[in-house]
């Protein structure tokens, strides 16, 4: 099953999923009919989200919640440390050092805006050495986009599995139980917690109909049900906090769904690059995977834009990004090679942030390798870098800016740069 942005159906059992008359008092089967909504009632038709979903027992048929720790894991607002003004960047986070999920493993870098206002974002790395088993999870402060950077995972949801490896995303819509198993010893990657409106495809403008992320590459699950009647965990991730209850049946026995609130995966090899054929160097708007939009067009709650393997072919032109300051605040991560605006620091598993108006670009050693390399088509292979961009400032954590992994010297990266000016050229 593929597409994105439009309605789907799935059933485990044939029959399960109701059809006309057969859909308002008795559901097939016995099974309990419940509307998970994504979006206000009466939003626009091509915002509104919701599934129904044929399940086993109602959701509702769990116990007390009650407060547990929260580990590492913050949320907004973010008013634990002063933002500092500089230009920051973290190696790899430790892995835990004893057992930990995927929900104990997490660990906020930064973040913006406020849950209860649901706006702005959080952006977490996942440290994971055990699989959920009886445990499972579910985030009603926002959605999560997961982008792994080191070992594959199997995320089971109410609506299906999704297997999502290094290379491809996944996007857990917000209040949608789910359970993340490893299919390694250990796995790393990185989250994207948006408050604000879903992520949905950007506009393609002059672009035309093609190019981008394509809707039909954006794959969604096939209906699969837990009928193991078994004492379970359900920790639910509300108002910045973490609750916890239990009971007595996996809260993932949804036999048949239909909608179009659902989770998927996305393959990020399947991105169409476009840039210039001609001279100069495009934005980075150009890449563009999903956007959370804002009430004001064209500025962003949050993009998640990737730089792929690509091939860069254009005359007389600066091939990396320019030295540029920025109203939107940029912080990045990467999977895997190298990217291609610095020599070496920011290594696979890492971030940089470079907050609203900082100055940033490439380093000395790269500046100088590409303004005397030959201008001629050039394949950037080996690569997958990423960035969440954000109309809001990212606030650090505490905990990020005192890290032991934190490059203090991050900002000596921009040492070494010679005057070249000369009035007579």
């Amino acid at each position: 099953m593929s597409g994105f942005g439009n309605r789907f159906e799935s059933e485990a059992l044939p029959g399960a999923l109701p059809v006309g008359r057969n859909s308002p008092q008795r559901a097939p089967h016995g099974l309990y009919a419940e509307l998970l909504s994504g979006a206000a009632f009466t939003a626009p038709r091509d915002h509104n989200l919701r599934t129904w979903m044929y399940r086993r027992r109602p959701a509702a048929m769990q116990g007390t919640m009650r407060r547990v720790a929260n580990g590492y894991w913050q949320s907004a607002p973010f008013h634990d440390a002063e933002t500092p003004a500089n230009r920051l960047r973290w190696n790899p986070w430790p892995m835990p050092d004893g057992q930990a999920d995927f929900v104990d493993g997490i660990a906020t870098v930064a973040g913006n805006g406020d849950v209860g206002t649901q706006t702005g974002c959080a952006v977490h790395v996942y440290r994971a050495n055990v699989s959920m088993n009886d445990r499972y999870m579910v985030n009603s402060d926002g959605e999560m986009l997961v982008v792994p950077q080191s070992g594959a995972l199997l995320i089971h949801t109410e609506l299906g599995k999704l297997a999502v490896a290094p290379g491809e995303i996944a996007i857990i819509p917000r209040g949608l139980r789910c359970r993340v198993d490893l299919r390694d010893d250990t796995a790393y990657g990185y989250i994207c917690e948006n408050y604000g409106a879903p992520f949905r495809l950007p506009e393609l403008g002059p672009i035309g109909s093609n190019g981008l992320a394509n809707a039909r590459d954006f794959l969604a699950p096939v209906a699969a049900f837990d009928a193991n009647d078994r004492p379970v965990r359900i920790v639910n991730r509300f108002m910045g906090n973490l609750w916890e209850t239990t009971q007595q049946h996996s809260p993932l026995d949804v036999v048949a769904w239909h909608g179009n609130l659902v989770p998927f995966k996305y393959d990020l090899a399947r991105f169409m690059a476009v840039g210039t054929i001609t001279f100069d160097h495009p934005d980075p708007s150009i890449y563009t995977v999903l956007t959370s939009g804002t009430d004001t067009p064209g500025v962003a709650n949050c993009d998640f834009v990737i730089f792929p393997p690509r091939w860069l072919v254009a005359e007389d032109t600066f091939r990396p990004p320019w030295f540029h300051r920025n109203v939107m605040s940029e912080l990045m991560g990467l999977v895997r090679g190298v990217y291609d605006a610095k020599a070496e620091g920011f290594v696979p598993g890492g971030i940089s942030l470079h907050n609203c108006m900082l100055p940033h670009g490439p380093d000395a050693a790269t500046f100088e390798k590409a303004s005397n390399a030959k201008l001629e088509p050039h394949k950037l292979d080996n690569t997958l870098a990423f960035m969440f961009e954000s109309r809001h400032v990212f606030r650090p954590t505490a905990t990020a800016l005192s890290a032991p992994h934190r490059q203090e010297d991050y900002d000596s990266v921009w040492d070494g740069f010679n005057t070249h000016f000369s009035e007579d050229s």
